[in-house]
């Protein structure tokens, strides 16, 4: 799961428990995600890279590209 890119779905921010799609095993899968900074908040649609992943559905990720 660590370095796969994936695009949020619901906000991610302090405080927020947000959510990306992540493309994995053949297909796509939804995962709960957190800000791997704890400060960061992402906007839903943001190109994100997995930095932790703890099972079986959580994710820790951060902006995979500057804006």
């Amino acid at each position: 799961m660590v370095g796969l890119m994936g695009r949020v779905t619901g906000t991610i921010g302090p405080g927020l428990v947000g959510e990306v799609i992540v493309r994995v095993r053949g297909g796509a899968e939804h995962f709960l995600a957190y800000p791997a900074t704890g400060t960061d908040r992402i906007e839903r649609g943001t190109v994100v890279m997995v930095v932790e992943y703890q099972p079986p559905r959580t994710v820790y990720v951060q902006a995979a590209y500057d804006s």
